[in-house]
């Protein structure tokens, strides 16, 4: 199971992250440059005219939305904003979470400035935790000392045994191990929490990364190993040439056991039970006793192995590999995924590699954005509770569900209406719809983190211990009751998801603004933006991966034959459509990798127009600004995608990132709706003109 999002992950990022896949938004000493302060905003800078919802100054009125509608509406946009120098990219969701970041600045910094606050107080932990990553004057003096402990740890392993017991350790600190654990619903049983035991341990990020054969790649590979060996010297550590070649064959090693990314967003493939007890099947020579007691693990029966087939490679690599290489691997986990903590120097150098070689970024975040990051990460809810209370009017969340409720009925009358879907299916999936679980703003029950412990001066201490809190809250859920409060983004996260085990959909109180959603706008452009985003949210619940969960979260097959050979013949042709996308020369998007985020926007557009529809009841939607109020909806739809990327960046992203550009998110789904191409009159030699016959139609 995983969690669907509207978007990749933007901003407020952990400031260390595993070492596995890394944020280009490390801690910086660094200023914010003055091409940052200049950057055109999308919400904050274009004027909003006549009340009709659309940012008119980004419009270039030179593009015909009929060849391109993404350029129509945003055209002026691209071409005066340039992508601040400590972003990789930069568009609506980045603008909306500068404001944000700006916004828990205000809330943060007043904890940090009081003096005498209570220790344990939710208080004290904010300000302490900003201000040790803002005081790089102590870091600097620490220089690598802090991980000088765990260096020794690993020093003193002394046989395989020990060494799975570590691995343990390590997974539950947070740094990169071979296999990652973590608890959730049970996807056959969701009334129960299990474990899940899934591939990881890699540098960069992900396996294509160590065998695509094209020069880019193997740039980076050179330059991985450049870094290794440079962040040996820079901690102290010896014989970094050596070291980087024995981390470089085995991280390939396990890299080369990996499931490719469109087997593991599988999620009938990735579902594979195994008892405790015969897993020694599955992997022989591995202490199995040893690794779950280091987790802390005490009774359980079962869990999910995600890649059984992995699992039983790496059981050989375990066992091939000596003990000394698999301390070296260890020692630059430890390293690489502390780095962003540590002194300048190495936050410096860790950077060049993960910001500037992978995403094309050419500075850091200044320091105050990294600290924001940081409470944002450990203390997100603490800092979210008053957010809300700033920043979320009650009236929105109303607004909202009505808005829900609408797009709910819109899908019901579409899945009746279906000519491709039998009675039996269509009366599973309406049950499915029916169950559908709204969560709007913020949760009604707000964490509780007095069991962390946050302490003055201490950065990387601070991180172990929440680290540590976050595994513990995780293993503990086992035995326990389903909590359905939960939330799994913080309220002033830009962004959305589908949980598909909890049947439920999600939207943080930070979207809930323009040009996403505006209480005081003209309803076209609210339904396509957020009721675009709530259509798409709904639709991962049918998406090719959503569509094997029935309305309780249950992984199970409710499809006919009949019904699922039809669906795939319609996901197929978008596959293909996507396929053809070449955002840089020679760079194309993968139409399978990104199905399930291209069938939740194009359900997501259809089942909002058709919502917007309805919510006139019969009445004609006025003329504004010269638009109609069909032409409105698909201009709200694009103008919420406007982005701009580096070309490093791109190309991480088609790797990695399971959605479309953002050009193809606008322009890809209208050309598919004849809704668009009555309202801007598209015609046959029309660049998003597409014939009938060769248009997808799913929900």
């Amino acid at each position: 199971m995983k969690i669907k999002l509207l978007a990749a992950s933007i901003s407020l990022a952990i400031v260390a992250g595993c070492g596995q896949q890394k944020d280009d938004n490390q801690p910086t000493q660094q200023a914010e440059s003055e091409k940052q302060k200049s950057a055109t905003t999308v919400s904050a800078t274009s004027e909003q005219k006549a009340n009709s919802g659309l940012f008119l100054d980004n419009f270039d009125k030179s593009v015909r939305p009929q060849d391109d509608l993404y350029r129509f509406v945003s055209g002026t946009w691209l071409k005066n904003t340039e992508i601040p120098s400590d972003r990789s990219n930069y568009g609506t969701f980045t603008a909306l979470a500068d404001q944000a970041q700006k916004d828990l600045r205000a809330i943060i910094e007043e904890s940090a400035a009081a003096e005498n606050l209570e220790k344990g107080s939710n208080e004290q932990k904010v300000g302490d935790l900003y201000n040790s990553v803002l005081d790089t004057e102590t870091l600097n003096k620490l220089g690598v000392a802090p991980l000088t402990p765990y260096f020794e740890e690993i020093a003193g392993i002394s046989n395989k045994d020990e060494l799975l017991a570590y691995l343990a350790t390590v997974s539950k600190r947070g740094s990169s191990a071979p296999m990652g654990i973590y608890v959730n619903n049970d996807a056959k049983d969701p009334t129960q929490y299990i474990m899940y035991l899934s591939q990881s341990g890699l540098g960069l990020p992900n396996k294509e990364y160590y065998f695509d054969e094209g020069e880019n790649f193997q740039t980076i590979r050179d330059e991985y190993l450049k870094h290794i060996e440079k962040m040996y010297q820079l901690a102290g550590l010896e014989d970094g040439a050596a070291a980087a070649k024995n981390i470089m064959a085995l991280e390939t090693a396990i890299a080369n056991a990996h499931w490719n990314k469109e087997d593991n967003r599988n999620s009938v493939k990735t579902y594979n039970k195994h008892s405790l007890e015969k897993m020694s099947e599955l992997a022989p020579d591995v202490n199995w006793s040893a690794y779950f007691e280091g987790m802390g693990v005490n009774g359980e029966k079962e869990l999910i192995v995600r890649q059984p087939t992995y699992i039983s490679v790496l059981n050989d690599i375990i066992k091939d590999t000596s003990l000394d290489h698999w301390k070296t691997y260890l020692n630059w986990h430890l390293l690489t995924g502390n780095a962003g903590l540590m002194n300048k120097e190495l936050d410096e150098e860790n950077f060049a590699f993960y910001g500037k070689t992978l995403s094309g970024t050419p500075e850091q975040l200044p320091r105050w954005k990294q600290g924001v990051s940081a409470v944002n990460s450990l203390l997100g809810e603490v800092v979210g509770k008053v957010y809300v209370s700033k920043h979320f009017k009650p009236e929105a969340k109303q607004q909202m569900m009505a808005l829900v409720e609408n797009l709910r009925e819109a899908y019901r009358q579409s899945i009746i209406k279906l000519d491709w879907m039998g009675e039996d299916t269509k009366k599973e999936a309406l049950d499915k719809l029916s169950k559908f679980r709204p969560k709007i703003g913020y949760p009604d029950k707000w964490k509780d983190y007095s069991d962390l412990t946050i302490e003055p001066g201490k950065l990387l201490e601070n991180y172990m211990a929440a680290r540590a809190f976050n595994f513990d809250k995780q293993r503990d859920k086992l035995g326990k009751p389903i909590d359905r409060d939960e939330w799994f983004m913080t309220p002033q996260t830009v962004n959305a998801y589908y949980n598909p085990v909890m049947n439920e959909i999600v939207f943080p109180a930070a979207i809930l603004q323009p040009p996403f959603f505006d209480m005081n706008a003209d309803p076209a452009v609210n339904y396509g933006g957020i009721g675009a985003v709530i259509g798409h949210e709904m639709g991962h619940g049918f998406d090719d991966q959503g569509s094997t969960y029935d309305g309780d979260g249950v992984l199970r097959d409710w499809w006919t034959a009949q019904d699922k050979e039809e669906f795939k013949q319609r996901t197929q042709k978008l596959v293909k459509q996507y396929d053809k996308f070449e955002p840089l020369e020679d760079v194309h998007v993968n139409g399978e990798f990104t199905l399930g985020e291209n069938i939740g926007d194009l359900g997501g557009l259809t089942i909002a127009y058709k919502a917007y529809q309805l919510s006139k009841d019969g009445n004609e939607a006025p003329v504004l600004d010269g638009f109609t109020g069909d032409q409105r909806f698909f201009i709200g739809w694009a103008q919420v995608w406007a982005r701009k990327y580096r070309d490093a960046e791109m190309k991480r992203r088609i790797k990695v990132d399971p959605h479309s550009p953002s050009e193809y998110r606008a322009n890809g789904v209208v050309k598919n709706m004849p809704e668009f191409v009555e309202a801007f009159d598209v015609k046959p030699g029309d660049a998003l003109y597409l014939a009938p016959e060769k248009r997808v139609k799913i929900w």
